[in-house]
Formats: C-alpha cells, sequence, structure tokens
C-alpha cells in the first residue's frame, strides 16, 4: 500500500473493540513496513476543527477515494498496523491532500510538545 492510499482494515475503538472502518495511509513505518493510518468517519459533527478534514462530495479527489458518502478525516485517530491486517484497498487521495495532512499532523506533535515543557 503507497501512502494516500484509502484503505479497508480493521482499528481499534476508543472503547478497545476492532471495527473495519476506511483509513489512509499517511506513511510506511520502517523496520517492518507498517502502516501509519487515520480513520475515515462519516459522523460529521465529530469534526475537531482546524485539525480534522472533511472530504466531501465536490472536492476533486473524492470521486477516486472510493468513499460513498462525505466523510471527515480524522487525524487524531492514528494508528500502526500490520499490511496483514488490511480488508482491501478502497481508492486514492491526492497528494495535496496527503501532504496536507502530514503537515497537519506534524505541526500538532510539534505544538504538544513545545506546550509539554
Amino acid at each position: 500500500m503507497k501512502s494516500g492510499s484509502v484503505i479497508l482494515a480493521k482499528i481499534q475503538q476508543a472503547d478497545g473493540r476492532l471495527k473495519a472502518r476506511p483509513t489512509i495511509v499517511l506513511n510506511t513505518m520502517s523496520p517492518f513496513s507498517d502502516l501509519l493510518v487515520c480513520a475515515i468517519i462519516s459522523k460529521l459533527r465529530h469534526k475537531c476543527p482546524g485539525f480534522d478534514e472533511m472530504i466531501d462530495l465536490e472536492d476533486d479527489d473524492y470521486v477516486h477515494s472510493g468513499l460513498k458518502v462525505a466523510s471527515l478525516i480524522r487525524l487524531g485517530m492514528i494508528a500502526t498496523i500490520p499490511k496483514s491486517i488490511v480488508l482491501g484497498k478502497l481508492g486514492q487521495i491526492s497528494e495535496s491532500r496527503l501532504q496536507r495532512l502530514r503537515k497537519k499532523l506534524s505541526f500538532r506533535i510539534k505544538l504538544e510538545q513545545e506546550t509539554s515543557y
């Protein structure tokens, strides 16, 4: 799976259960080529302003994403998963969206690090 792929994978939820949901591959992690992913949900009301990102029907990359409805990319719901639990590939997001998501996540991590000292 390459970065930017929209995949279906079972990831752990806040209550500990595993749930099959669409996710976006943000990066491949060494040394075992595990996938760093973030969840995609359809409950738009859970948006964290300035962090999460909508993927809407009018977006250029929506058609190629493989999603069935307007969705919310939850950067706060990240996981590292082995490729073996990927249930399938749904589509792909644009390179520009992938870079924007990585930048937001990186900025948030850096900000949290700076404010924790």
